[in-house]
């Protein structure tokens, strides 16, 4: 098959005959991989992705290639490009409803904080022991109270470090 040119190792693969597949695969497996990993910006993952996505597609859809339009590396190339940016895009596209669902939770959890009354909370609070009550206080001073703790050891580090310099 080495010696078929490309048109013909493509009418192959239109007949399902892998062993053409196989040889179109060894002559631009590395022209189509730097390509992508070009265009992948370096993410390996995707770059070995996308190039399986490019091979399947010249195998499954009846690719026609006409050798009157211009050259096979081009038409390869080309294929190759478009399915970059379908996979990039659809990425995105991904991407962006896995933010709107993550907004969606946080816009849900605002609106049951926002329907939680301020006077039910402190109703709720006096109602419970008052050991709870007290830890409850503690932990809502607790940000106050590490601040402070927190200038005090700066300060104190600061005295050492001057001492030690003297």
């Amino acid at each position: 098959m080495k010696e078929k040119h490309d048109a013909e190792l493509m009418r192959l693969v239109n007949k399902k005959h892998g062993h053409a597949l196989e040889e179109l695969y060894d002559r631009y497996i590395k022209l189509v991989y730097g390509f992508v990993m070009k265009f992948c910006n370096g993410y390996e993952d995707k770059t070995k992705e996308i190039i399986q996505l490019v091979f399947l597609r010249l195998w499954s859809t009846n690719s026609h290639y006409d050798p009157s339009q211009g050259s096979f590396v081009n038409w390869l190339l080309t294929i190759t490009r478009n399915i970059c940016i379908d996979y990039l895009r659809k990425e995105k596209r991904q991407t962006q409803h896995h933010q709107e669902e993550h907004e969606e939770i946080a816009d849900s959890a605002n609106a049951i904080e926002q329907r939680v009354n301020t006077n039910d909370i402190v109703k709720a609070k006096n109602k419970l022991p008052t050991a709870q009550r007290k830890l409850i206080d503690l932990l809502s001073n607790w940000k106050k109270v590490s601040q402070f703790i927190k200038q005090k050891l700066c300060h104190l580090f600061q005295a050492v470090t001057v001492i030690e310099l003297n």
